[in-house]
């Protein structure tokens, strides 16, 4: 199953919520603090769902109950209900802008992703992510790339090395590079640009290397050099039409920054249930 820390989640909503303000000028006036509605968020196109619970976590801040109906990674059709929500009125109107804003760009996310997984599938290549990701919603980015079939790089720059072509500037080499930063238990990514680069990375011990807008032909030729030796990765410039292409060259993972710095949203809405005259006249009231 995959989850997300409630505490990170609970952080992330208030924030969001805030941005609101502390008053509705638009419903409050209308409506009494007592009235009451129900709702279902209904997608409005296929896809693959993603922040469900970041949506339940909004609603339930908010006083109103909610009933999930579909879970994160569930490929849904048009017309899906993905959760439902009874409650305050006035509480179901202030978030329903956040929780549908979290939703769609998750939902996106989740489907530009499983488009990848799908392309490249029983290759034995994955579709990985990159720290190309909004501030301040990373943790929820990386974890939609998941709901999708997407497999996550590193979270931070704490948490592995990756040596790029500026370090390899500075340093003088990728040799030189790579030995100053390797450190027992870090792992390390080069970045080569070249297979002059890809051979001096190997010579030097990495055993992981990312092969930076490299061609097919070229790419090929990484793998048989590595031999299975290093975990490589492709970069730059992949498109999902040429994705399989890429795969099938024997690289192990597919970078692709667009899964969260350019993946359209998934039209998600929400909808309010009709309770009949005597509901609607309490509302005018």
């Amino acid at each position: 199953m995959i989850e997300l820390d409630p505490q990170v989640v609970d952080g992330i909503v208030g924030t969001a919520l805030a941005e609101d303000g502390e008053t509705d000028v638009t419903s409050e006036p209308i409506f009494p603090v007592d009235a009451t509605a129900s709702a279902d968020v209904v997608t409005r196109r296929a896809g693959v769902v993603a922040g469900v619970p970041v949506a339940a976590a909004v609603f339930e801040r908010l006083g109103l109950s909610v009933k999930p109906v579909a879970s994160d990674g569930d490929r849904v059709a048009a017309g899906d209900v993905l959760l439902s929500v009874e409650g305050p009125l006035l509480g179901l109107l202030r978030g329903e802008r956040t929780a549908l804003n979290f939703l769609t760009h998750l939902s996106g996310i989740a489907t530009v992703t499983r488009q990848w997984a799908d392309a490249i599938e029983g290759t034995g290549a994955k579709v990985r992510d990159t720290r190309k990701t909004l501030p301040g919603l990373r943790v929820l980015q990386k974890y939609a790339v998941r709901c999708g079939g997407g497999v996550n790089h590193r979270m931070s720059l704490q948490d592995a090395a990756l040596i790029k072509d500026n370090h390899v500037a500075a340093a003088g080499s990728v040799t030189a590079a790579f030995n100053a930063v390797r450190a027992p238990g870090l792992h390390v990514q080069v970045e080569c640009d070249t297979l002059e680069q890809v051979r001096e990375a190997l010579e030097a011990g990495a055993t992981s290397i990312l092969l930076d807008n490299m061609s097919v032909a070229e790419m090929t030729e990484a793998v048989r050099l590595t031999g299975g030796r290093a975990a490589l990765e492709a970069s730059g410039g992949l498109t999902l039409d040429g994705a399989r292409d890429v795969a099938e060259t024997g690289v192990d993972y597919l970078a692709v920054g667009a899964l969260t710095h350019s993946a359209p949203a998934l039209d998600i809405g929400l909808d309010l249930i009709p309770r009949g005259p005597d509901a609607a006249n309490d509302r005018r009231r």
